[in-house]
């Protein structure tokens, strides 16, 4: 939570001049304390839909200990699901049209699967352009994860990504701050991991070009957290800090199913950066006795998570929970007691942040 000036200190400026939330006295008394209302648009497939609401749920409920937040999932009728899927969003998610209803104080929005390459032709897209009109202009601040970032670049910013030339980008990759006074990333390790998995990128001179604050990169420069032209309003991760420890390890063995399966004839390659040599070792065993038992046509052995799981390093929690924490808490400073309404009436929303040019 923000510090209150509560006296002369210069030392107040001098944080406040560094990015740091510091509170006027008025200000501060003139301060509704209040809870905040978060929606949760998950499009992610019926096998990870459960997954990625505990994953962002938790990244909220972590950031904060002091305030208190209602979460509110929902989904798009356009995505298809199978009957559990669909009974879950049934039971426990909310319409699109109760959201608008009720209101929003933030929103965070999830990627989803392709089918096929072209995102304006997936059947997301329409619906998905409708939510962030809406958001943009009732919502103090939408976050948009991995493909939806790549879905707002294109039908707001008319930037299309492109496929990697490497391939997938698949792994725990370090990353830098490169705007270390933006609210965002205040008091955040100014080096640290990120895990990623996509095949397609936008690449930083199409956010520059943009006209959109780079804030976070990697040390190939490749983008990972950045904020549309106004400081705040739209947080675009091309990466997935909210991952588990275990996400990648389950992507894996996803592969090797695949594999498994003859979906695809050539055996996955280690994401970079995440397995231990005692890892890499167990699965390399694993591997030779796999081959063996599908050449010989024999029973197929056990995928070994059980030993695997506990050599697993998170590297990049923290630092998410800090950059969650830091978004919240400016939603919570600027959004209207009124969650119908984004700002309240001192903010600028061209420019929420007051941030200097």
């Amino acid at each position: 939570m923000p510090l209150v000036a509560n006296s002369e200190l210069p030392s107040f400026e001098r944080l406040k001049q560094d990015g740091e939330t510091i509170l006027a006295a008025d200000q501060a008394l003139q301060q509704d304390i209040r809870e905040l209302h978060i929606g949760l648009l998950n499009m992610m497939p019926d096998s990870a839909l459960e997954a990625t609401e505990r994953q962002f749920f938790r990244l909220i409920g972590e950031s904060n200990q002091i305030a208190q937040f209602y979460l509110h999932p929902f989904t798009l009728d356009a995505l298809e699901r199978n009957a559990e899927g669909r009974a879950h969003v049934d039971k426990y998610y909310q319409s699109f049209e109760q959201i608008k209803k009720e209101g929003l104080d933030a929103l965070i929005i999830t990627g989803a699967n392709m089918v096929g390459s072209e995102l304006a032709e997936q059947p997301f897209w329409k619906p998905l352009s409708e939510v962030l009109a809406w958001s943009y202009d009732n919502v103090t601040s939408t976050l948009c994860s991995c493909l939806t970032t790549h879905a707002v670049l294109q039908f707001r910013y008319d930037q299309k990504r492109s496929l990697l030339p490497t391939g997938k980008r698949w792994g725990v990759f370090p990353h830098r701050v490169v705007d270390r006074k933006h609210p965002l990333v205040v008091g955040v390790n100014t080096r640290f991991d990120v895990p990623h998995s996509r095949f397609n990128e936008v690449f930083p001179d199409q956010f520059k070009k943009a006209g959109l604050k780079i804030l976070v990169e990697s040390e190939n420069k490749d983008v990972h957290l950045a904020v549309s032209e106004d400081g705040f309003r739209l947080v675009f991760f091309q990466g997935h800090p909210e991952y588990d420890s275990i996400s990648l390890m389950k992507e894996y063995k996803r592969e090797v199913g695949r594999y498994i399966n003859r979906e695809t004839q050539d055996y996955p390659p280690f994401p970079e950066n995440y397995f231990s040599l005692k890892c890499q070792t167990i699965l390399e065993e694993y591997q030779d006795n796999l081959t063996v038992a599908l050449k010989q046509g024999t029973e197929i052995p056990v995928f070994p998570e059980d030993l695997i799981i506990p050599y697993l390093d998170n590297t990049w929690h923290d630092t998410a929970e800090a950059v969650i924490n830091n978004w919240i808490g400016k939603v919570y400073q600027l959004t209207n007691t009124d969650r119908h309404m984004p700002f309240n009436d001192a903010v600028d929303p061209h420019n929420p942040l007051a941030l200097k040019s």
